[in-house]
Formats: structure tokens, sequence, C-alpha cells
């Protein structure tokens, strides 16, 4: 039933996302930072570059897998594989990822002496 080699959605295989959820999408997520969005941004700011590479490349990895299933499939793997504590919407789903995706794409960087002042 499971696609060609394609891992196992675990927290063996996610270990950098299991830790993020857990730590950032618990049951007082909404209390403590409002939506999946604002504590993705709190993660960002608070991880240093590895791990938020590292989250990032994970998720990334997470949503090419579950490419194509129901948002109620998603959040159970989410929950009850990964460690989540919230389930989350499409639009949530989708905000997260940018947040994400920012740190897998390359960047054009502008240097402060390249600009005049």
């Amino acid at each position: 039933m499971s696609s060609k080699n394609s891992p196992e959605i675990s927290g063996a295989n996610f270990p950098a996302l299991r830790s993020f959820l857990r730590g950032y999408f618990h049951e007082d997520m909404a209390d403590e930072y409002g939506s999946p969005q604002e504590a993705a941004d709190a993660f960002c700011e608070d991880a240093d570059t590895d791990e938020r590479l590292a989250v990032a490349k994970e998720w990334s990895r997470f949503n090419e897998l579950v490419q194509g299933r129901s948002i109620a499939e998603i959040n159970r793997l989410l929950t009850l594989k990964l460690g989540s504590g919230v389930e989350v919407n499409e639009e949530e789903l989708e905000q997260v990822s940018a947040i994400f995706d920012r740190y897998l794409k390359p960047k054009t960087h502008q240097h402060p002496h390249d600009e005049t002042e």
C-alpha cells in the first residue's frame, strides 16, 4: 500500500520535524502563539540555522509524501505519527509551508557595502 521507495512517515524518519511539532504545535499553541503560522515563525526565530534547515527539509519531504491526501489524513499523520498536538486546515498548512520554503530557496543577497548610503 505504501508508494515505491518512499520512507514511512514516523518520528524516526522525521526527527527534526517531530521535535518541532512537539515543541511548537502543542495543545497550548493557540494561547502561546496564536496560529500555526505564528508558531512556525517563532520556531524560526528561536532555532539556529541548522535546526531551521533540518525542519524545513523534513517539512518539504513530508509534504511531498502526503501530496494528494486529504487534510484529515495529513492531520492524522501529523498528530499520531509525528507528535503534533494541533490539527491544521489547508490554508494553515500552506502558510507553514511558505515559511519553511523560505529557508530552502537560494537567496540573492544585497550586501550592505553594495548599497549607496
